[in-house]
């Protein structure tokens, strides 16, 4: 059965994020060992809280998600997930992962911040992660801050909330989705779904 490895970094919603994966057909490990994530098929990064404390927090695995990524190996980002990937943030000046070019802002000072509830997706581009989900369809975000890529090729999809911004980004293996799929019902199963597919190939 395909492995998918959910990394424990002391933040995320864990048991809801495992659920949706074996719910989508795989074997899914919340884990911090180093082993566990090199021997996976694919890895998801959850993440909810502070940008600065979450890459504390995985500082120690960065080599091997690099390794894991560099490999081909899939890599699904989910909310704070998904703008660790990026190079920098705005909250707290801290350094991402480096995977995709570009920055993590927040959200206009004109607008109640957390932006949390359902909101729709705008699709930009054909993509295997998104099969079975067509614009308009809603998804569940918690956020105070979005990701801004520099490259408009890797956008997938939009949101808007006062902003347009980027709500799934992909590059290469990598996919990042600023909402919360195992919160987003059979949408965001179907999008896990998806995922696993594209683990198996």
């Amino acid at each position: 059965m395909t492995k998918v490895a959910i990394i424990d970094y002391g933040v995320g919603n864990l048991h809801s994020i495992r659920r949706g994966i074996e719910l989508a057909g795989a074997d899914a490990r919340v884990t911090s060992e180093l082993a566990e994530i090199e021997a996976a098929d694919a890895i998801v990064l959850p993440g909810v809280g502070a940008f600065e404390s979450a890459m504390e927090g995985l500082k120690n695995k960065l080599d091997v998600i690099r390794e894991v990524v560099q490999a081909g190996k899939p890599l699904l980002g989910i909310c704070l997930g998904m703008q660790l990937l990026l190079e920098r943030s705005e909250e707290g000046n801290g350094d991402g992962m480096n995977l995709i070019p570009g920055e993590v802002v927040r959200l206009s000072q004109g607008l109640k911040v957390p932006h949390m509830g359902w909101n729709s997706l705008e699709l930009r581009r054909e993509h295997p992660i998104l099969a079975g989900i067509a614009s308009g369809s809603y998804m569940y975000f918690v956020h105070s801050y979005y990701a801004r890529p520099e490259n408009s090729s890797t956008i997938l999809a939009t949101t808007g909330y006062g902003v347009e911004f980027p709500s799934i980004i992909a590059q290469g293996s990598i996919i990042g989705v600023q909402f919360h799929p195992e919160k987003s019902s059979k949408l965001g199963l179907q999008l896990l779904q998806n995922f696993v597919g594209m683990v198996k190939g």
